[in-house]
């Protein structure tokens, strides 16, 4: 019988956002205080299981949730820019409380089409390039298993896809927290199951866990 091989979707961790905009592609984003004991409480879950390859998109946030794995594992990691996040007309916008960039008459004309959706990359180019990415860490990982580090977005929408269930969502309510693992199990290049878990979900602030992407240090006011 064919052995097992698991490709973890791992989010990332807290980032420092003090200024709680929607930071999307943009460079200079690191992982709080918080976000790094978050990357080390993954490492420390899942160090012992039988992880041979690692992948991460090219962003500083994904790269710096990983090292800790990397480190413990002695494995290289390798960047994939199909893994990446997903591109958005209101980034660099801030979406708090009073303060939503969603609120401006100049956005509205971005808001026409939710299923495609009109304001960023269609959804099925992002379940496009992410499913290439994933079967490809399948057969980089056969009778293994491999960790992909991406983003909240792309991890949900192609769980969707996977699961056959519509694109169209409330962002609050998407089962992905920072640092979770969505885990999927492959028979050869079939896929058998899907699980999640939240192996950080005790660190994440309670009124964090639905926000569409992290602020951390942001004043309330700033919180998505």
């Amino acid at each position: 019988m064919t052995s097992e091989t698991i490709v973890h979707l791992l989010r990332h961790g807290e980032v420092h956002n003090p200024d709680g905009i929607l930071y999307g592609r943009r460079d200079g984003f690191h992982l709080s205080d918080l976000g790094r004991r978050m990357a080390e409480r993954v490492a420390d879950t899942i160090a012992d299981r039988d992880i041979v390859h690692l992948v991460t998109s090219p962003l500083d946030r994904t790269r710096e949730t990983i090292a800790p794995l990397a480190a413990v594992r002695g494995l290289e990691v390798h960047a994939d820019p199909r893994v990446i996040e997903s591109t958005n007309v209101f980034e660099g916008e801030t979406f708090g409380a009073g303060r939503s960039a969603l609120r401006k008459p100049s956005a509205w004309r971005h808001l026409w089409n939710p299923f495609r959706p009109s304001w960023g990359e269609p959804y099925k180019q992002v379940v496009a390039r992410m499913t290439e990415a994933l079967q490809d860490a399948r057969a980089a990982a056969e009778g293994h298993e491999a960790v992909v580090v991406s983003h909240q977005l792309p991890i949900w929408i192609t769980r969707l896809s996977l699961e056959g269930r519509p694109f169209l969502h409330d962002p609050r309510k998407r089962q992905c927290t920072l640092c979770s693992l969505t885990s999927i199990h492959f028979r050869g290049d079939r896929i058998t199951s899907l699980t999640y878990s939240e192996p950080a979900g005790d660190l994440i602030p309670v009124g964090d866990k639905g926000a569409p992407f992290s602020a951390g240090g942001a004043p309330e006011e700033r919180r998505p």
